[in-house]
């Protein structure tokens, strides 16, 4: 029997709407430095800091030269990561949420996600013509790229269930035509799909621009020195008949997110 584990049983707000993803203090450090980040949920590139609570993830490491490092803490810490880098170059944190449970509080705000998240065509597809107030799981799948020292290196595809993978290094590369990433539901590369693309000027004001990928899974991002990035993807599927079971949930999401930023 599969034992699921659910940590938010109800939910007021539609927080399965919102990004979580995981934000450096500094996006470049020294070698000897340590990588300490905030995990935050919320819109717009803004959102609620959350403390490090090894009950509401599955995995949360850093990854360097292919080798994997568990990020330990004390209960309750904020930042959530706060440990010395495992090595110079680039560093990719990956974070893998517990499963979450959401009542929407009203059908209304589940069509505005599914138009938001160009998800319309999953719903058509599986005959959901319900006017009920639908259940959701979902889980989150959020990395974060730190350039250590020189920031040398590249991300990888780690094999997460929904995965976003940077195919040029922001610290390092040339991205005057643009920043290529590659969107994944485990193995496989997402065709013709929809990215979000927040950016965040040195003021802080956030703009949002969409874009979808081609047949290998890869969108082409316009990116601009002195500017932070979160970008993000959303896989809507029916859930695995024991989670739907326990849950009573009819659907579940999968969030990808990818965090950087460009130097001056």
């Amino acid at each position: 029997m599969r034992v699921i584990s659910i940590c938010l049983a109800l939910l007021s707000t539609p927080v399965a709407a919102h990004e979580y993803w995981i934000e450096p203090l500094d996006w470049q450090i020294g070698a000897n430095d340590k990588v300490q980040a905030r995990l935050v949920n919320g819109s717009d590139f803004v959102g609620i800091e959350f403390a490090f609570l090894p009950d509401r993830f599955t995995r949360f490491d850093l990854i360097s030269n292919g080798r994997a490092v568990p990020v330990t803490g004390r209960l309750g810490s904020r930042p959530a990561l706060d440990k010395k880098a495992p090595a110079e170059g680039l560093v990719v944190a990956a974070y893998v949420s517990t499963l979450n449970l959401l009542t929407y509080d009203d059908r209304e705000t589940f069509e505005k996600f599914i138009a938001e998240k160009d998800l319309g065509a999953v719903v058509q597809a599986r005959g959901d013509q319900s006017k009920d107030v639908p259940t959701e799981v979902f889980t989150r799948y959020s990395k974060a790229l730190i350039g250590v020292g020189d920031s040398e290196g590249s991300d990888s595809h780690l094999g997460l269930a929904v995965e976003l993978v940077a195919l040029d290094n922001p610290y390092t590369d040339d991205l005057s035509d643009g920043l290529r990433v590659q969107s994944y539901q485990a193995d496989t590369p997402r065709a013709d799909t929809q990215i979000e693309l927040f950016s965040r000027d040195p003021e802080g004001e956030v703009e949002l621009t969409l874009h979808r990928t081609d047949a290998e899974g890869v969108a082409v991002l316009p990116v601009e020195p002195g500017h932070d990035y979160l970008v993000s993807a959303v896989v809507l599927r029916a859930p695995d008949r024991s989670i739907a079971a326990a849950t009573g949930a009819v659907w579940e999401s999968l969030w990808a997110a990818l965090t950087f930023a460009v130097p001056d």
